[in-house]
């Protein structure tokens, strides 16, 4: 019997998953909003300028726009989605709208460090890439149960770095300075 060769994701993200209000987790006129902006890279460096990055994240007060959220969904949410999703660029860029994210609770109740989850399809992936966004000066990083569990000298590439409109997160599917990515 012969074998059917693998099938990669895409590249088919710019006319059948995005959306005009995809990259805003909140209204554009959010006066706590912020952009968080980045590049992605594949493993030689190089642009991926077909690739889609979603956002999922808790809303400033520590919960999500999802009834399965057990301290209760966020009410009233004020436009508050708590989704993005943004294709890249011809120059691999993205970028989505979204407030701060509130802590939420790890399975063993401690609380996280407000973060966000990122997923990435590319080209070349035969799925998603999962990893996450924290913020730069945040105290509550140190306590942070995720966090704490990747060797110190990777935890750089889980930090966003702070930019004039809000902050920079640049992805690196491989290579030197390999984004963290997680089994989920």
């Amino acid at each position: 019997m012969e074998l059917t060769p693998s099938q990669t994701v895409g590249p088919f993200f710019a006319h059948a998953l995005t959306w005009p209000d995809g990259p805003f987790v909140v209204p554009e006129d959010e006066p706590d909003g912020f952009w968080l902006r980045g590049v992605v890279y594949d493993g030689a460096g190089e642009v991926v300028p077909d690739a889609l990055v979603e956002t999922w994240q808790a809303s400033p007060d520590g919960r999500f726009d999802h009834p399965d959220d057990p301290r209760g969904a966020v009410s009233g949410s004020g436009g508050f989605r708590g989704f993005g999703r943004a294709p890249t660029d011809a120059a691999g860029r993205w970028a989505v709208w979204t407030v701060r994210p509130g802590r939420v609770p790890a399975a063993d109740g401690r609380l996280q460090a407000p973060h966000l989850d990122l997923s990435v399809f590319a080209r070349g992936l035969l799925d998603r890439v999962v990893t996450r966004v924290y913020f730069p000066n945040e105290a509550s990083n140190v306590d942070d149960p995720v966090l704490a569990s990747i060797p110190e000298r990777a935890r750089g590439t889980l930090v966003a770095s702070p930019a004039a409109d809000g902050y920079r997160f640049d992805i690196r599917l491989q290579g030197d300075n390999e984004t963290v990515f997680f089994s989920v």
